[in-house]
């Protein structure tokens, strides 16, 4: 099994393009292994079918470069009633391919989904690292260094952002791919997804990047403080405008 740097979750395909995408472009290009899982196929949303998004799913993974995508199928809408079983294949998941880093929903959303998957990776990262818990397949206790969070539809001031003004193209593309959720057609069901929701994404981007200086940049909220060895050690860049 691949060990992956970065391993992002999102409870339905396009979720992780939305908040993160660029990011994970720009690190499959620094030479580092990227993954994504989904927590469900989405298959109660209005547009699209299960199969379809699936085939979506797969092509915006090709694009961004991504070297595992991985698909729980957990129940769409019933990530907030998650049993003990399903918390431990999202375990799993994490002891199998030994991130690095992880990614969740920022809890706070419109969607009432990607809170829940918020709390589930919350669980699961401190799961992984307990010696006796016992998850889905019998796999050694492992715990990421750090959990981040990215945003879907909400916004807050980020605790941290990532340039990636070179790889909203590839944003773009991997957005571009679920058609069937971003591109209006006569038989789409009018949702906020089919009323120029990228452009609202790529906004937020460009706001995070006038404020660290740069022309897009994602935000990131942590989950618990960051430390640096010392203030001047780092490759920390400011914005000197």
């Amino acid at each position: 099994m691949t060990k992956l740097d970065l391993l992002a979750f999102g409870a339905h395909p396009d979720d992780v393009e939305i908040g993160m995408g660029a990011t994970l472009a720009k690190h499959v290009t620094n030479g580092h292994k990227v993954g994504i899982c989904d927590l469900t196929k989405a298959e109660l949303s209005s547009n699209g079918t299960v199969e379809l998004r699936q085939r979506e799913a797969e092509r915006a993974a090709t694009i961004l470069g991504v070297a595992a995508r991985i698909q729980l199928s957990l129940p769409d809408r019933g990530l907030k009633n998650a049993s003990s079983k399903q918390i431990a294949e999202i375990t799993a998941v994490i002891r199998e391919y030994k991130p690095e880093v992880v990614f969740a929903p920022f809890p706070v959303d419109r969607h009432p989904d990607h809170g829940a998957c918020a709390k589930l990776i919350e669980e699961a990262v401190f799961n992984a690292g307990i010696k006796r818990y016992e998850c889905a397949k019998q796999l050694p206790a492992f715990r990421p260094k750090q959990l981040y969070y990215y945003f879907i539809n909400g916004y807050e001031h980020p605790d941290v952002t990532v340039n990636v003004s070179g790889f909203m193209d590839k944003k773009k593309e991997a957005l571009l791919a679920y058609e069937s959720q971003f591109v209006k057609s006569v038989d789409s069901v009018d949702t906020p997804l089919t009323n120029d929701y990228i452009d609202v994404v790529f906004a937020r981007e460009r706001l995070f990047g006038k404020e660290v200086g740069v022309q897009y940049a994602e935000g990131f909220m942590t989950s618990s403080p960051i430390v640096v060895s010392d203030f001047l050690a780092g490759k920390e860049q400011y914005n000197e405008t």
